[in-house]
């Protein structure tokens, strides 16, 4: 049930018209109640901020939200005031319709940034958007596949956790994300519930430490966009004493949240435009945890090393430099790298290997490739891709 699978929210998705090959393309996720609850939102550090983004930041200033609505196949970015008031008219549509205030409702849009949002379609449907709204598992489905751009797939997932005694929080979510996937964070939106009580403030650290050790682990392109949106509405209806900063509630509800995000963040990598290769960079002996997320991001973005995963090449040498030349501390002559549990360098020099036992891990769909530097007890991974014909046949042109 996804986004669903917390209680006290409903969902639906339909096609309104914004994309031309009539595909859904409009999706909205409420409280059942309509009434506002404990919200929370991690956006985009790209300082060329979508409308909705910007909308969505306001709106968000309480801590509290009933609805979020979402739009695919347009991006509503580098859109300008007009790009801002139809970010804010689909609020309003969307609080008309389900009769709660527009500044509680949030709004997200994925798609092609610079064209201005049609609003004629969305004007026209929000209301039978609003009508279709059902905590049945059809719901959940129709949001999460109206969210879609190139996605090939729709993405959803849920986790549990237990807060000590019988009660036990769920987290549901949806996602989009195929292309322009980045650290801070990928070219994404995605939408969560959790079913427990908690105080906004706490609710929105608990969203930050989940997406820092999840999306922002993440990269396929090395491409940060305009409209990266993470959202979480909390319901409350598990009953319990709402939430504050730390408890073992609090940790259970944080990681929930990371469980998800974890989950919905490798369904984008294995969906990824033109991907062939789903391969986790891990890093270990670095001085520092954020040294070794240097290092990672470093040989995760680099384009050199993701087209050695496409033609299955294990050449090491394109790692050893992107370590160098991430910023991290490296002493060149300790680093060991392998693939696939197989070592190929050794103290920074060629190992002997079994050729036979890497061709197999370099034909594999998943790649594991550990590099150990050896200066340190810090480590740090990150998920990545190959680069592909494909990716270069999908963005060769405006997509």
């Amino acid at each position: 049930m996804s986004v669903l699978a917390a209680r006290g929210f409903e969902a639906f998705g339909l096609a309104s018209g914004i994309k031309e090959s009539g595909a859904p393309d409009l999706a909205l996720v409420a409280t059942a109640d309509r009434a506002p609850v404990s919200a929370a939102g991690v956006f985009t550090t790209n300082l060329a901020t979508a409308a909705p983004v910007q909308v969505s930041r306001a709106h968000l200033a309480d801590g509290r939200a009933a609805a979020v609505i979402v739009n695919s196949g347009n991006a509503n970015a580098a859109t300008g005031a007009g790009g801002r008031r139809n970010a804010q008219r689909m609020c309003e549509l969307s609080a008309k319709a389900l009769g709660c205030a527009s500044d509680d409702v949030l709004v997200c849009s994925t798609g092609l940034i610079g064209i201005p949002l049609p609003m004629a379609p969305i004007e026209a449907s929000v209301g039978r958007l609003a009508s279709g709204l059902t905590s049945d598992p059809a719901g959940a489905a129709a949001a999460a596949t109206a969210m879609l751009t190139t996605d090939t797939v729709k993405k959803e997932s849920v986790a549990t956790a237990s807060m000590g005694g019988s009660l036990t929080l769920t987290v549901g979510g949806m996602a989009k994300g195929a292309a322009m996937l980045q650290p801070a964070m990928a070219t994404m939106l995605a939408v969560l519930t959790t079913d427990v009580a908690v105080d906004p403030r706490a609710l929105r650290v608990a969203l930050q430490r989940a997406v820092g050790e999840s999306f922002n682990q993440l990269t396929v392109d090395g491409c940060t966009s305009t409209n990266d949106t993470v959202l979480v509405l909390a319901s409350g209806a598990l009953g319990n004493h709402p939430l504050g900063f730390g408890g073992s509630g609090y940790h259970a509800l944080t990681d929930a949240l990371t469980a998800v995000c974890a989950d919905l963040a490798e369904q984008m990598a294995r969906d990824a435009e033109g991907a062939t290769k789903f391969a986790r960079i891990t890093v270990v002996g670095a001085r520092t945890v954020e040294d070794a997320r240097r290092a990672a991001r470093g040989v995760a973005n680099s384009q050199l090393v993701q087209c050695s995963l496409n033609g299955q090449d294990p050449y090491w040498g394109r790692i050893i430099s992107e370590l160098g030349a991430s910023g991290a501390f490296i002493d060149p002559e300790r680093v060991d790298i392998a693939y696939g549990g197989v070592t190929v360098c050794r103290d920074g020099i060629a190992a002997e290997h079994d050729g036979e036992a890497v061709k197999a891990v370099m034909a594999a769909r998943d790649i594991d490739i550990l590099c150990d530097l050896h200066v340190g007890q810090s480590e740090a991974a990150m998920i990545t891709t190959d680069l592909s014909y494909a990716y270069i046949d999908e963005n060769a042109k405006t997509s």
